[in-house]
């Protein structure tokens, strides 16, 4: 497994030592533990809250929300929040820089993501994207009609749904061009209520010392030796989350336009160097 978006100059391989492994490990069995054990309870919790509730789901986003607050006490990487998640029905748009994302944006809102179909089928990662109840969609122009479906059936029950236009990973330092298809389903169901999308800006600071892009995943990086070296790390560096104001889609604009005003928003929150 391996995200998909390529640069030249890959990062040298962090070399930790036997403390890192220690603290990998460590950090790592504690995770799993919280991950993993609270997974049980809300596969437990849904067998009782799918058939009483169907889409709806009172109970179990709190405990996904506390795997996700755990997993950055448990790591020590401090989050600094600026604006406030939206009430309004409708979406959140983010860069993607790493796995992280789908942790730090989870901590903070009760969120539905958008995701690739393939990651459904990766071991771990997708048995949890599905327990919590992502959306999966392909890029075959013939599910198109599928995924609207999908989508007003998910607004309709009342989900905020996020995703990630620039469709892939990067190093963090960027923003990649938005994917403007992605926001068809939405202007096709704005004729049965008013939808918003806020967008929201992820800039992840590496460790002192450590290479800028020390929490981006992208090219031929494997999610374990990744995983690895955020677990091994003997500090951590911070996470910064700004959410915009939200914008209201409507007929007077279309989804090009919707995408690249989105786009704007999202990389004027970017807080890196030059």
């Amino acid at each position: 497994m391996s995200a998909t978006w390529h640069s030249d100059a890959l990062p040298e391989p962090e070399r930790f030592g036997m403390f890192g492994v220690i603290r990998a490990i460590a950090r790592g069995s504690l995770l799993a533990v919280i991950t993993f054990g609270c997974l049980a309870v809300l596969l437990l919790v849904r067998l009782i809250e799918k058939p009483v509730f169907g889409l709806n789901r009172p109970i179990t986003p709190y405990i996904t929300q506390f795997v996700c607050r755990s997993a950055f006490v448990i790591l020590g990487l401090p989050v600094r929040v600026t604006g406030v998640p939206m009430d309004q029905k409708g979406a959140y748009v983010a860069n993607h820089s790493s796995w992280l994302d789908i942790f730090v944006l989870n901590a903070q809102k009760r969120i539905y993501f958008v995701s690739k179909a393939e990651v459904a089928k990766w071991p771990g990662i997708g048995w949890l994207a599905r327990a919590t109840g992502t959306v999966f969609i392909t890029r075959r122009t013939t599910d198109a009609r599928k995924h609207q479906d999908q989508f007003a059936e998910r607004l309709d029950a009342g989900h905020q749904l996020l995703f990630f236009p620039e469709g892939t990973s990067t190093d963090g330092r960027q923003v990649l061009p938005f994917k403007s298809t992605l926001f068809q389903p939405f202007f096709n169901h704005i004729s049965k209520v008013e939808l918003f999308i806020q967008p929201v800006s992820v800039t992840y600071h590496a460790p002192n010392g450590f290479d800028a892009r020390f929490y981006g995943w992208w090219g031929d990086m494997g999610f374990g030796e990744h995983l690895y070296k955020t677990l091994a790390a003997p500090r951590q560096g911070l996470v910064e989350l700004v959410y915009h104001a939200p914008r209201r889609i409507s007929d007077g604009i279309d989804r090009k336009q919707l995408a690249a005003q989105l786009q704007a928003d999202v990389r004027a929150g970017l807080n890196t160097p030059d």
